[in-house]
């Protein structure tokens, strides 16, 4: 891996699922290299394995970023400059932040998304009540959410992901938590009933999850061409005076999308935005603040519906 990343400017690691990976190899190859590092993890023990190496990848040079895809990632960066704007614009402390999270069946992103959804299942969710980290049922805690025009109100449910422990660490808000839901129905109804019967060893074994995925896949395929892959997402975020605000972001295409959210971080590294180090994207070292205009402008080209401070 060292040998393929000598004379590199940058290199994006988008070879998931990231659940159950010990190693943050291609990040390390990076350090080594010198090289430019970014990825679109979205496993929450993953992300702050590698955020673990930011004194060596700082020592060496290398600006890193992790978690830098759509959601984890532009979802952060919506987030920071939801809490940037309620401080400036004095609405009171951030207290609450919540993230809803829609794909149309995987999104047209098939067993990889599908093998991270199952993984996902295994883990307890992580997230913050005033400021107390507390633990809960995965798939649990059902709510419908209206993520407007062309999606309509979903239900979405608790999800283990890293934007809830980063976004608490770093903008300071003392209750986060994230959910997600899919189409059809019978979708989000096999995953709560996989997390409910299904042992979590099994869901937490990552050889016999790939082979789960890869039985069910063909038919997950033939969802995907009758659902379509749209994603949506919608960011709410309440203050201590009662001022709410809201960002929402839909795409047609999970992978278009997702490939423009991480041209859009990769350009960030190349054009200087990012310090030597390992950062989340709603870090100012990460990308800073006179940056995420931009980031934001390139990551939501092609949406149908891309809203923020509403």
């Amino acid at each position: 891996m060292i040998e393929a990343l000598n004379g590199v400017d940058l290199v994006v690691h988008a070879a998931g699922p990231f659940q159950r990976e010990d190693k943050c190899a291609v990040m390390q190859a990076a350090i080594s290299t010198k090289t430019g590092y970014a990825d679109v993890c979205d496993g929450m023990d993953y992300s702050w394995r590698a955020k673990s190496l930011h004194e060596e990848a700082k020592a060496a040079g290398v600006p890193a970023l992790i978690t830098a895809g759509i959601s984890p990632g532009v979802s952060n960066v919506m987030a920071a400059e939801l809490v940037r704007a309620a401080k400036s614009e004095n609405c009171g402390e951030p207290e609450r932040l919540r993230f809803f999270y829609y794909i149309a069946g995987t999104g047209g992103a098939g067993p990889t998304a599908l093998g991270t959804s199952f993984l996902l299942l295994g883990e307890d969710v992580i997230a913050y009540h005033k400021g107390r980290e507390i633990k809960l049922k995965p798939y649990s805690g059902a709510r419908n959410i209206d993520f407007g025009e062309g999606i309509g109100k979903k239900d979405v449910y608790l999800l283990n992901l890293p934007e809830v422990k980063s976004t608490h660490k770093f903008l300071g808000v003392p209750t986060v938590s994230a959910r997600f839901g899919s189409d059809p129905f019978i979708w989000n109804w096999g995953m709560e009933t996989f997390a409910n019967f299904l042992p979590a060893d099994i869901l937490r074994d990552k050889n016999i999850v790939l082979k789960l995925t890869e039985c069910v896949d063909p038919f997950i395929r033939v969802i995907d061409g009758i659902v379509g892959e749209c994603v949506s997402m919608r960011i709410d975020l309440e203050n201590s005076n009662g001022h709410n605000t809201m960002g929402l972001f839909t795409h047609n295409s999970l992978s278009v999308s997702v490939g423009y959210a991480a041209a859009a971080f990769a350009l960030a590294i190349l054009e200087g935005s990012t310090k030597p180090g390992v950062w989340f994207p709603e870090e100012t070292e990460g990308i800073a603040i006179e940056a995420r205009k931009l980031l934001l402008q390139r990551a939501s080209q092609g949406a149908v519906n891309f809203a923020m401070n509403k």
